[in-house]
């Protein structure tokens, strides 16, 4: 009879998705990953098989974590140009303290194996998609609500949001200093209207 699991999953996934988001696909040894964890190896490969299915399944995770954040940025009961401003304003405060200094888990995969690893690219692909339906999903309700003109092509908006915070999160990496980040989230607020 099999051994029960004596760990949480969703706790190790975590952990290995911090370890990976902060040292790089390539930067991150099995002895990390199982150090992050506080799992052997044969107990890490039982649960998600190998290094490489890890990422996997931790870029699946930041997916769910990060949609969650962005949902409930959008739903806050204030017009949508105020709800994207306050998610912003969140990633900006971030960069400054140094918690979020680290960039976008996915951006830092795309950067690193995105053209080589099919199914990461797939994954990020993915992800980009859903982040950006979730805005022009929220875009959709203001111009219902008349917050923004019914002519505003939402799809367009929403892959610059996407593409815009995406920009933001890199420059802050390099340079994070708030005027410069707050100029980048004056331009990409303008595109709402």
């Amino acid at each position: 009879m099999a051994r029960p699991r004596e760990f949480d999953i969703d706790i190790a996934l975590d952990r290995a998705m911090q370890t990976f988001w902060s040292n790089g696909y390539d930067g991150t040894s099995l002895d990390d990953l199982c150090l992050a964890t506080g799992l052997g190896r044969s107990s890490l490969y039982g649960a998600f098989g190998d290094k490489h299915a890890l990422l996997l399944r931790s870029l699946d995770r930041y997916e769910e974590l990060g949609l969650a954040r962005i949902n409930a940025a959008l739903e806050r009961p204030v017009p949508v140009r105020d709800a994207i401003s306050g998610f912003i304003d969140d990633l900006i405060d971030k960069i400054i303290d140094g918690s979020g200094r680290r960039g976008c888990f996915v951006g830092n995969c795309t950067a690193e194996l995105g053209r080589q690893d099919s199914e990461v690219n797939a994954r990020v692909r993915r992800s980009m998609g859903r982040v950006e339906a979730t805005f022009k999903a929220a875009l959709i309700r203001a111009q219902e609500r008349k917050e923004i003109n019914k002519k505003t092509d939402v799809a367009a908006v929403a892959r610059f949001l996407v593409a815009g915070i995406q920009g933001l999160r890199l420059v802050g990496k390099a340079n994070p200093d708030r005027k410069t980040l707050k100029d980048i989230q004056s331009v990409i607020l303008n595109a709402i209207s």
